[in-house]
């Protein structure tokens, strides 16, 4: 009683006196730029595009790290700050990504695109542990593809992921209801079963997303179409294998997308650099985000969220 009569007096005489703001979320902070390798006046900006590619980020926890912006939005905001520095001369995108939604992947594509063309410099891609679907799709802006040794990539085309829980709602004696304008207006509900109708639909908007990716693929990789289908069947490959069907261009570690990147750039020296904000770890070139929660994989909430969202969603994503 004493302690809770002590804290309504002091918020009565502050509320006379001032007024009191808490920030119970850190607040996001503006871009640094950091050296991770080299040295000299030219810079060589090294992107990190890891985890599951989607615009959105989890619900804001008192007590959590600091908010992490979705990664189309950092992508964008990097290679703005990028275009400002005339001292950029070659960017090396680094990619760990299983891939996402078809729109993350197709927006973090575009903004390299976009940006190559404005600036007129190289862009190296560098797959990581894993580049496949929409990660393999992002990289396809890349003038050249390296994948190290061991790198796993392909899984080219497009799921849509959904749930049909009606036999649990029926164990649980709970029958949903849904009052609609068209019969189509629930299709995907994952409180029934899709009809062949709804089948037939969804199915449509996949074979034009798929067509929409091996076009793509068609004119980033100079490859005849029929060539194109034929290896994107959803499969996964190896770096070896990959490269033996054109997807990639070389093998290779990253000291060699960086010698690549100098090169291409018609440099001899020039400095690796990352963008990262206060307190984010960026000492070397294999530094990546931070996950948003402490001892749990940052990808593995990122599929979480996409499975758990509310409909279904289409994805270009390697999940087996």
């Amino acid at each position: 009683m004493r302690m809770l009569a002590a804290l309504l007096v002091t918020v009565f005489v502050f509320q006379g006196c001032s007024l009191i703001d808490i920030e119970l979320q850190p607040r996001i902070r503006p871009l640094q730029e950091e050296t991770v390798e080299g040295e000299g006046k030219t810079k060589i900006l090294l992107l990190d595009v890891s985890g599951v590619l989607a615009d959105e980020t989890g619900s804001v926890v008192l007590g959590a790290p600091p908010p992490r912006v979705p990664i189309v939005a950092r992508v964008r905001e990097e290679l703005r700050k990028a275009e400002e520095d005339e001292n950029v001369k070659a960017l090396i995108v680094r990619i760990n990504s299983p891939g996402g939604t078809i729109t993350a992947s197709d927006l973090i594509y575009r903004e390299i695109d976009v940006f190559k063309t404005r600036r007129k410099i190289p862009v190296i891609v560098i797959m990581m542990d894993v580049a496949a679907s929409g990660g393999y799709y992002a990289a396809l802006a890349g003038d050249t593809i390296m994948a190290l040794p061991t790198t796993v990539t392909g899984s080219i085309g497009v799921v849509m992921l959904t749930i049909n829980a009606q036999g649990l709602m029926e164990k649980i004696g709970v029958a949903p209801l849904a009052i609609k304008s068209g019969a189509m207006k629930d299709a995907g509900s994952p409180f029934r079963p899709l009809t062949e109708q709804e089948r037939t639909v969804f199915q449509s908007v996949i074979d034009e997303m798929y067509a929409r990716f091996v076009g793509l693929i068609v004119t980033s990789r100079k490859m005849p179409e029929d060539k194109v289908r034929a290896a994107a069947d959803g499969r996964i490959y190896t770096a070896e294998q990959a490269k033996a069907l054109g997807l990639v261009d070389e093998i290779g570690y990253m000291e060699d997308a960086v010698a690549a990147a100098r090169k291409a750039a018609g440099v001899t020296d020039a400095r690796v650099i990352m963008y990262h904000r206060p307190k984010e770890y960026r000492a070397n070139y294999y530094s990546s985000a931070p996950a948003p929660t402490p001892g749990v994989d940052a990808s593995l909430q990122q599929l979480t969220a996409l499975v758990s969202g509310s409909g279904p969603r289409f994805l270009y994503l390697w999940w087996p």
